[in-house]
């Protein structure tokens, strides 16, 4: 990922460039999200085909009904939510004509590696489409520089640009494909184009925004946009130092700007305390799941790899609807299935990623990708159809990398090529990997196995046979505490021989209740 800003050079010939020419197009109306179904399940419900009801309730204090009790002031908390949930949408509303704009470094250390500028171009253009009634009508590769790690166009080249997005009245918005523009930078460029232009991370904010269903991740996508909203405002004080920066408001002894910023270190504070909050909630559910010592396989990949798409083929469940769109998983949930030895497992679908996202914002979901942490495995799955599946592969494990997790865990990531129905003869280089069609379901039975044994391996459990009396409770517990493949009876004896699949902890369990019980 790369850490790219805009700079102008020289912004004394910009101001030249707009004098004489016409006045900036009015701001069209702003963006409201178009409402998009999207089903999952909630990370703590195991109705998918192969989860259980069994086991202690979750954490927390309960009724005389059983139920978990709210806290008093959940209705107060509630409300406070939702007000930090209502601000303004950060791009225009209604048929947007966007001229796409990509500055292409040829040269020196900022010079992307393992892509090319038509594949980047190719990449911005479907963000574009992922917004409603938004589409491409002009793309412009130019060249740029990265000194001191900002984006620089020559004289020639800005001049280039501004004639011809002046030229087409029918552009409504400029896409600048770098990571963030500094503000002075934004207000220069809609002043000599004439119409809004918008950076990587505003139009990535924007579909994170509109796809964002739980309140989980509504919360998170509010607390990406607060640098965004700094860097405006210390924008707005630099650009006018004789306005709201400097007036003071009556009988508070501070500036409209120190009042500005000190609301929104309140807001960031209450939207951390509102993720808290439903970050303890999650943990209690993921104890619950560790309680009934369900394994726990987290499915991560680069954004549309197929991750959804592949969990309905592992699970069978019609609740699951896979989109083919960028970012359409937003919102961790949880999916049950079998594994072929008949044990449950819980699938997690998790979040997309993407190069050239701002730091903060994957800091911002750090609370959801917290599952993937406290997962038994780790499936990576790529797009092996995608001209850039390296370059995307080499984005996920940075992104892996940096969330810190454990050491065996990242180490035993199963690889996992998706799509290999759209490559003909394809064959995966290493002995690691698994290929498959997760929507024509080849390569599915060779994958599972894969899995079962990786699920083993991570969580201890064991493949034993172990003899029952059958007049006895030990039949029925295996039943609710392990995964029972097979129950041989023998009349004779009263007892059977069982085929069960158990954790370490539970097999320590059964041998103290039952001692008499003895493995074959």
């Amino acid at each position: 990922m790369w850490a790219l800003r805009v700079a102008i050079r020289p912004a004394a010939w910009l101001s030249r460039v707009v004098l004489g020419r016409r006045a900036p197009r009015p701001a069209p109306p702003l963006l409201v999200c178009p409402e998009r179904a999207f089903a999952a399940f909630d990370p703590g419900d195991l109705k998918g085909r192969g989860g259980g009801g069994r086991g202690p309730p979750a954490d927390g204090p309960r009724s005389r009904t059983g139920e978990v009790e709210e806290p008093e002031d959940a209705e107060d908390e509630e409300e406070e939510e939702e007000e930090l949930l209502s601000r303004d949408p950060l791009l225009p509303v209604g048929t947007q004509r966007v001229c796409l704009v990509h500055p292409e470094v040829k040269w020196g250390p900022g010079k992307p590696q393992l892509t090319r500028a038509d594949r980047q171009v190719a990449e911005a253009e479907s963000l574009v489409h992922t917004l409603d009634r938004w589409s491409v009508v002009e793309r412009v590769v130019v060249p740029a520089r990265t000194p001191d790690g900002k984006v620089t166009f020559g004289r020639g080249t800005l001049r280039h640009l501004t004639e011809k997005i002046r030229a087409l009245p029918e552009i409504t918005a400029v896409f600048l494909n770098v990571e963030r523009m500094a503000p002075p930078t934004k207000k220069e460029l809609e002043a000599a184009w004439g119409v809004q232009v918008f950076d990587r991370f505003t139009v990535v904010l924007s579909i994170f925004r509109c796809n964002a269903r739980t309140k989980e991740a509504r919360l998170q996508v509010a607390l990406a946009e607060l640098p965004l909203l700094r860097s405006h405002l210390s924008s707005t004080t630099r650009l006018d130092g004789r306005g709201g920066g400097s007036r003071y408001i009556m009988g508070s002894g501070e500036s409209l700007t120190q009042v500005q910023r000190r609301l929104l270190k309140d807001k960031e504070l209450k939207i951390r305390k509102a993720l808290d909050r439903l970050r303890e909630k999650r943990r209690l559910l993921g104890r619950q799941r560790r309680r009934r010592e369900f394994p726990v396989v987290s499915m991560v990949g680069y954004t549309n790899c197929g991750k959804t798409t592949l969990i309905k083929a592992l699970t069978g469940d019609d609740a699951v609807r896979p989109q083919d769109r960028l970012f359409a998983t937003l919102d961790v949930t949880a999916h049950a299935g079998w594994l072929p030895s008949r044990m449950a497992v819980i699938y997690m679908d998790t979040v997309g990623f993407l190069s050239q996202l701002p730091h903060s914002l994957i800091e911002s979901f750090s609370a959801t990708l917290e599952d993937v942490a406290h997962s038994d495995l780790v499936v990576h799955v790529r797009d092996v159809s995608h001209p850039e599946t390296e370059l995307q592969k080499a984005t996920v494990l940075a992104a892996l990398r940096g969330l810190r997790l454990p050491a065996p865990l990242l180490d035993s990531v199963l690889e996992v090529h998706n799509k290999v129905d759209l490559v003909p003869g394809y064959s995966p280089s290493g002995s690691q990997a698994v290929a498959v069609s997760a929507l024509l379901g080849h390569g599915l039975p060779e994958l599972r196995a894969r899995l079962e044994d990786a699920v083993l391996r991570a969580t201890g459990r064991q493949v034993l046979t172990l003899r029952v009396r059958l007049a006895g409770a030990q039949l029925s517990w295996l039943h609710q505490e392990a995964t029972v493949q097979d129950v041989d009876v023998i009349p004779e004896a009263g007892a059977a021989d069982v085929r069960v699949v158990i954790s370490s902890s539970a097999y320590s369990k059964f041998r103290k209740l039952f001692p008499e019980s003895a493995s074959q």
